[in-house]
Formats: C-alpha cells, structure tokens, sequence
C-alpha cells in the first residue's frame, strides 16, 4: 500500500524539527497520532526512516534520502494546487517571493501598490535572504519565484531579466576622488574595497571588479548590509560598490558619503526573476515580470535599463 499525503507532510515536519512534540503541536495533531502516522509509513515504505531514543530523534540514512524526495514530492504538490486556485484568474491566491536584500527594499516599493491595485486578490508574501539562499530555497519549494541578481548557478531554473542597474562607487566625503564627476577604473587602483560577505551576488562581482580595477578587497571587514557598507565607508574604513537604486533611496540622504557614477557601461548587475523550470504557474509569473516592467518603465525608467 502507498503511503498517503498526510503521512508524507507528517514525516517532513518531524525530520525537520527532531522534535515529536514540537512537530505535533506545528501540525495541530495529538503526540500518538502523529506518531502512529509515521509508524504506519515506515510499514508501507518497508524501511526505518527515523532513529527515536527516549530523548532524541535522528534521521538514518535512508531517512534522509526519502526526506529529500519527499520535499520534491509535496513541493510539486503545492504547486498544482496553486495553479488549480488561479485557473480562473492571472495572479490570484498565494505567491511565495524570495527577494535579495540589496535588491527587495530598493525595488519594491515602486512595484507593490500597482500590484495590489490589479489584484487584489493576491497574496504576496514575501521572504529575503542572501542570493545564494533564495537559490537553494527555490528549488527545495520554499518559494514560488525570486527577484534577485543574476546569474544564478543552477541552470535548470529559469530566469528573466528585468533591467541592468549601474554600479556606483561610494566614498567618503573627504575622499580624493569625490572631485571628479565620473570615476575612471584605473583611478580605484589600490583602493581598500568594503563588501557584503559570501553568498551575496554583489560580493562575487566586487571580488571581479577589484580584479580588474588593482582594488584591494577587504576580507575582514564584510558588511551584513549595504546599510552597514555605507556606513563604514563613512567612517573612512574604504570605498564601496552600490547598485544606483541603493544609492538614489540611501545614499543621496547621507551627508558623509558621496556616490560618484563610474565611467564604464560594463560596471553594472543583471537583476531578474527566477523559478523552477517545471513549475505549472510559468504564465501567471511571465506576467508578473510585465507587471513589474510597466510599473518601473513609469516610475525609474531613467534610473536602470529596463529589458525589452
């Protein structure tokens, strides 16, 4: 006999938080209940998925192995009820949206209220984390699509492009280079360079740029944010690279830092959309790029280079 659903949903949850009681009480049944349902699953799998002592539980290995398929399997699942709930209707009911923290807070707020004008009946929630996390949570089923930086490592999801954004160079108001109305490259040579730490798409391209450029890149003192990054070069610790909408939301409000544009059309990012390549929902978020597109092209066109 297969196993069921519910026992599937049951088991995930308790291989996540190694926890019966914790698992029961996050999934609203009794202790026995739950503990009956996976007794009854490992019978119909033929297998032991969990070690259970009196005060711990463990995953064996074949455990772990029917856990990742059992992700895949209920990910897939959502997925086909999300489509059935908005059949009728583009953009209805729930959308799970991981965005990059130096991309979501700068975008945003140009996008969401035309977004709920046109519908109303979507449910957005909205989740951020570093790139390299979204990535991963993406394909697990955490989220429906991303908005995030690109490129992405895994080739099987698919992207789309939304603008290019030009990079900036921020300084401190007393730097030497703040005189100049464009930044020439070569200009950066040996400049202490402050980034994000691993994991961030702009931390990968500030190690190229400072590649390129004869810039130093500062290892051991990554920001948490670009929050934190401008105000350390403030503080004349370095220099830093910011995405323009960054800088016209923060930067032009901070009287000790100064953002010059720098003289190069290669000095920007690629910031897209990305889902899993077989997700049943592929026109409703084809759709929700144009939506996003229209309501950039009104508002900061001049800011970023939109696609298309």
């Amino acid at each position: 006999m297969k196993p069921t659903i519910r026992q599937l949903e049951y088991f995930s949850v308790v291989a996540e938080t190694l926890h019966f009681r914790k698992a029961a009480e996050q999934l609203h049944v009794s202790q026995p209940t739950l503990s009956d349902q996976i007794k009854e699953l490992e019978y119909r799998l033929g297998i032991v998925l969990l070690d259970r002592t009196r005060h711990t539980v463990e995953l064996t290995p074949v455990g772990r192995e029917i856990l990742d398929r059992t992700k895949f399997l209920l990910r897939d699942l959502n997925d086909l009820c999300d489509h059935a709930k908005t059949a009728k209707s583009m953009l209805g009911g729930t959308l799970r949206l991981g965005v990059a923290p130096t991309v979501g807070p700068y975008l945003l707020p140009y996008v969401l209220p035309d977004l709920h004008r046109a519908y109303p009946d979507l449910k957005l929630y909205i989740r951020e984390d570093r790139s390299s996390s979204l990535e991963q949570a993406l394909r697990t089923g955490q989220h429906d699509l991303i908005l995030t930086a690109l490129p992405l490592e895994d080739e099987s999801l698919r992207t789309e492009i939304l603008f290019n954004e030009p990079l900036m160079v921020g300084l401190p108001k007393d730097h030497r280079l703040t005189v100049t109305d464009k930044i020439a490259p070569q200009s950066l040579k040996g400049e202490a360079v402050l980034s994000l730490g691993a994991g961030h798409r702009l931390y990968e391209q500030a190690q190229d740029l400072c590649r390129e450029f004869g810039a130093d890149l500062q290892d051991d003192y990554e920001g948490t944010s670009l929050d934190t990054l401008r105000q350390m070069v403030g503080m004349g610790m370095g220099v830093s690279f910011f995405p323009s909408l960054y800088v016209r939301s923060e930067i032009t409000k901070d009287p000790e830092v100064c953002a010059k544009p720098i003289a190069s059309k290669a000095v920007k990012r690629q910031v897209g959309l990305a889902w899993r390549g077989n997700s049943p929902r592929i026109k409703e978020f084809l759709q929700f790029k144009e939506d996003i597109l229209v309501a950039l092209k009104q508002k900061i066109s001049h800011e970023v280079m939109l696609s298309g």
